[in-house]
């Protein structure tokens, strides 16, 4: 039996390179987003063996996108591309339920080893993020309690996305009122109270790249 994989990268050249490597393995990709919002609505209606998640995506990042994946479709595996090694993204994404880490870095080989070793059930992590993996066990670092719910999360980053509040409402499908008071409330839950303070808290809470 084929495994399926959706694929998620906001650019549209390497969702086409992915494809006809993946392809060429054996695999059956079911469906390609451009945003972690695109790729929730797809992991729903087609429910893959697999979804490989672009970690920086606009709208919303693949961290967030594998913990509503996790939730909606416990079945699909999710597994991370991502240029960076910071332990802070790392661990969020462990805790999101990520299974297998893949440095962009590395060739197309590592991605399809990490795909067949998270359908028998195990783990991949390219050897840079293991190494910040095994840094960040050996230092005790733990990860704070996030403050913020699902959809503040969303918001922030959209916040920090440098969208528009009216931009936000239709994004998301809510009412300008709402959104305002989403945006007090991650606010008054952070302590920030201006814009280059949440851009600064999304970026080190792995919402949003630098």
């Amino acid at each position: 039996m084929q495994t399926l994989v959706l694929l998620a990268d906001d650019h549209p050249i390497v969702r086409d390179g992915l494809r006809a490597i993946l392809e060429r393995e054996g695999f059956k990709v079911v469906a390609e987003a451009c945003n972690g919002r695109e790729a929730i609505q797809m992991t729903e209606q087609f429910h893959p063996d697999v979804a490989v998640l672009d970690l920086s995506m606009p709208i919303l990042n693949g961290i967030d996108a594998a913990r509503e994946i996790r939730r909606t479709s416990p079945r699909t595996k999710t597994i991370m591309l991502t240029m960076h090694t910071e332990r802070q993204f790392i661990l969020e994404g462990l805790r999101a339920g990520t299974r297998a880490f893949v440095m962009k870095t590395r060739s197309a080989h590592d991605l399809v080893l990490a795909i067949r070793e998270t359908v028998r059930g195990g783990t991949y992590f390219s050897p840079e993020v293991a190494e910040a993996a095994v840094e960040a066990y050996q230092n005790k670092v733990e990860l704070s309690a996030d403050p913020l719910t699902a959809r503040e999360r969303q918001v922030l980053q959209l916040i920090a996305e440098s969208k528009t509040t009216k931009e936000i409402a239709l994004f998301l499908d809510l009412s300008v009122k709402t959104v305002e008071t989403y945006r007090s409330r991650i606010m008054e839950k952070t302590g920030i109270h201006e814009t280059a303070g949440v851009v600064r808290y999304a970026i080190r809470h792995g919402f949003v790249q630098p």
